[in-house]
């Protein structure tokens, strides 16, 4: 049975062979969606994490060869999975012929144990999938330093390539991938277990995961660069991944916090662009479209994480100010005093530039732009958003809401020469326009 939100990839079929371009992209369509819980699958087999990931991308590159020439199997993840076994027992033979590991796992192989491209997917979509969950906690091992972790996570649960994680951290690409080889030598060096760990070594794994949940949902909110505003493909596996969390973790008020927030910010994907793929502000949105089942649900899961009675952390916050918005019927309704509040609370308990930027903007809303403007010039003077397009957005903004044209024209081309995605640069450039029109 598959997923209602996910296409039904163990029944692609081709009539005929495809050519290398189709081929390629029902690889990376299948890699997209599935590559968490193939590796995870892999690394449960084998029992080694970067071994796992290994076979993976050997058995994709084999595929990109063999579907090209022969079509896409009739089962490609279970084609995958086949494909990439094998590579780990010719890895184990290698490593040492016919020991008693290679003679298990040869013996599975040749029974047909999971392994036959004609066989139903290698798990069940609609449960709890440990193999993922293993796969989070091991990336998030305090073994690796946080920039290490956050690295691994995205590459082998989010499925990004080196290319989108270096843009979404903001940092080179060599450094991505140096970043993921010493992680996975780490691991392997300290003998980290593919395993979930015990309930206390998840709680003090905890903030990694859903810090890697939120920066790969964030990234697909609003992509940091290329010509599409939206990343749904990231979003919504963001969401999957922290559903699954939250059946696993009910009792932690932070993972429903996270995916409170997940669920209300793609409430208003349908109405943030247009029908050519332009951004559509805040202010501008067609509010029928936001989707009220994703309201419903994250409301419910806001009330969850309260009802937990812990208090809300950074997450819990976040999705609250959500949570104005989306029960808001117009941006001049929104209960501003109140996202204020929030924003003053998120600052004391996650402080930040960025934080400090929107609570301005908050105050904008509630307060004038004359107030905010102040607040805006403090954050700038901190430098911690230098060459971010950010805060120049913010202050031509409130520039022209103060009527300083010149100013806010300045401001505002700064931010879209700052600005690394198409859409974006393009609203900044309007605005800029209008100013000096």
């Amino acid at each position: 049975m598959a997923r209602a939100d996910r296409p039904a990839l163990s029944t692609v079929t081709s009539d005929g062979p495809p050519s290398a371009g189709s081929a390629r992209r029902a690889v990376e369509a299948l890699w997209r969606i599935e590559s968490a819980r193939i590796v995870g699958a892999l690394a449960r087999f084998t029992g080694d994490f970067a071994l796992a990931e290994d076979v993976a991308q050997e058995a994709v590159a084999q595929a990109l060869v063999g579907w090209a020439r022969d079509g896409v199997p009739a089962n490609p993840v279970g084609w995958l999975l086949t494909t990439a076994r094998r590579r780990a027992v010719d890895a184990f033979r290698r490593r040492a012929a016919l020991d008693a590991r290679y003679a298990v796992l040869a013996g599975q192989l040749a029974e047909g144990t999971g392994g036959s491209p004609a066989d139903d997917l290698p798990w069940d979509p609609d449960r709890v999938d440990d193999d993922v969950l293993a796969l989070m906690f091991v990336a998030c091992h305090p073994v690796l330093s946080p920039e290490a972790r956050l690295a691994l996570t995205l590459r082998v649960v989010g499925g990004l390539s080196s290319e989108e994680i270096a843009r979404a951290l903001l940092v080179p690409v060599p450094t991505v991938q140096a970043r993921i080889t010493r992680a996975k030598k780490t691991i392997a060096a300290a003998g980290v277990p593919f395993a979930l760990p015990e309930a206390p070594q998840r709680r003090e794994r905890l903030g990694a995961v859903l810090n890697v949940l939120y920066v790969i949902f964030t990234e697909g909110a609003t992509a940091t660069a290329g010509d599409q505003l939206l990343r749904p493909d990231l979003a919504y596996e963001a969401i999957r991944l922290a559903r699954t969390l939250a059946a696993l973790l009910p009792a932690e008020p932070e993972v429903h916090g996270l995916l409170a927030l997940c669920e209300l910010t793609a409430a208003r994907f349908p109405a943030r662009v247009d029908a050519d793929g332009e951004a559509v502000l805040l202010a501008d949105q067609d509010r029928r479209r936001w989707d009220r089942s994703a309201i419903r649900r994250g409301v419910a899961v806001l009330g969850r994480a309260v009802a937990l009675g812990r208090g809300l952390g950074p997450y819990g916050l976040q999705a609250s100010i959500a949570a104005c918005h989306a029960g808001a019927v117009s941006v001049a309704q929104t209960d501003w005093a109140r996202v204020v509040l929030l924003y003053e609370a998120l600052g004391r308990v996650a402080p930040s530039p960025v934080v400090a930027l929107n609570r301005a903007v908050a105050v904008a809303m509630a307060d004038g732009p004359q107030q905010a403007l102040s607040l805006v010039d403090e954050v700038a003077a901190g430098g911690r958003l230098a060459g971010s397009y950010l805060l120049p957005s913010v202050r031509g903004e409130l520039l022209a809401r103060l009527g300083r044209t010149v100013e806010a024209q300045a401001e505002l081309e700064l931010a879209a020469r700052l600005c690394r995605n198409v859409r974006e640069r393009a609203v900044l450039l309007r605005k800029a326009d209008a100013l000096g029109g």
